[in-house]
């Protein structure tokens, strides 16, 4: 009896976790792989590394995952920097929360291992630094939400505050937080 257990035990290690799903009787969230989405869109999730202070990257209670605050990168881990009404256009901002929606991706990758799991972005607090007389911080913040929808659907509509700060860490253009709900 022994063998024919280990076998099935093989069995289901074996399966992806779309076909353990499938075996478990539970509908996928998603008619494609969201993560082959963020390929076709020309992405690349990158290990997020180890957080600069002390703090960690997410914390998951229930089906809620409580993303840290993540800034722009480019393509070759260089910070973007620059304050919105000064030194960046809108569409340099918008760029670069963009890159704030991939860098919060690979976090949250890392945090939950599949982002097909993802239910739906629920929550996102977009933070821009803005001179005081900027007031496009909407514009700039769609940059995120607009990847967010590109990705995941209508589960990647979420409620949002984008708001002006008269400085960010290290200069970088924006800063943004998520709250996400996951299965």
């Amino acid at each position: 009896m022994k063998l024919p257990i280990l076998f099935s035990l093989f069995l289901l290690s074996a399966c992806t976790p779309g076909t353990l799903q499938e075996k478990k009787g539970e509908a996928s969230l998603y008619d494609y792989d969201v993560e082959e989405r963020i390929k076709e869109l020309g992405l690349e999730l990158t290990d997020p590394g180890i957080p600069v202070a002390n703090y960690v990257h997410a914390v998951t209670t229930g089906n809620l995952v409580f993303m840290a605050g993540k800034g722009p990168k480019t393509a070759e881990g260089e910070r973007i920097t620059g304050k919105l009404g000064q030194d960046l256009s809108i569409e340099a901002g918008y760029e670069a929360a963009r890159q704030c929606a991939v860098a919060q991706l690979s976090a949250l990758k890392a945090e939950i291992g599949d982002l097909n799991r993802v239910e739906r972005i629920v929550k996102v607090l977009g933070m821009v630094n803005a001179t005081p007389d900027f007031t496009d911080h909407s514009k700039v913040m769609n940059g995120f939400s607009d990847l967010m929808v590109e990705v995941f659907g209508e589960r990647g509509k979420h409620a949002r505050s984008a708001v002006g700060m008269g400085s960010l860490p290290s200069n970088i253009a924006c800063e943004v937080e998520v709250i996400v709900q996951i299965k």
